[in-house]
């Protein structure tokens, strides 16, 4: 089925992060990554996900965290961001098209590049 629309609401959103998370939690690369750290908390990640996207696609600011140093502690590299972002993409092309969601994929491209560059400088430092 062919995406038809763009991303225009939270609800949108919702269906976004639900339906790619469902994907990530059943992946056999990152899913255990995702599922150690996140246990039986997953309604409040999804919540804090949602605020997220709003704030980052519709300017919205009910997002107020920080999302890298949660992930700083995990154990990943290249090949789990692009799996992460092979998944986001293919959710976000599978459910959407237009404007929101090509920047919805492209903020995704950043997050990652700006993660692993973080990641990378703190493993150098700890390394020294």
């Amino acid at each position: 089925m062919m995406a038809t629309k763009d991303i225009e609401n939270i609800s949108d959103i919702k269906k976004m992060v639900d339906v790619f998370y469902g994907k990530v939690r059943k992946d056999n690369l990152i899913g255990p990554i995702f599922n150690n750290a996140i246990q039986n908390h997953w309604s409040e990640h999804l919540e804090k996900l949602y605020l997220f996207w709003q704030s980052r696609l519709f300017g919205d600011p009910v997002y107020d965290g920080f999302p890298f140093p949660p992930h700083a502690q995990l154990p990943i590299d290249k090949d789990h961001f692009d799996r992460w972002l092979t998944l986001f993409t293919g959710t976000v092309d599978s459910l959407f098209v237009g404007p929101i969601a090509n920047e919805a994929k492209a903020r995704a491209y950043k997050i990652a590049n700006v993660f692993q560059d973080k990641l990378a400088y703190i493993r150098n430092k700890s390394n020294k």
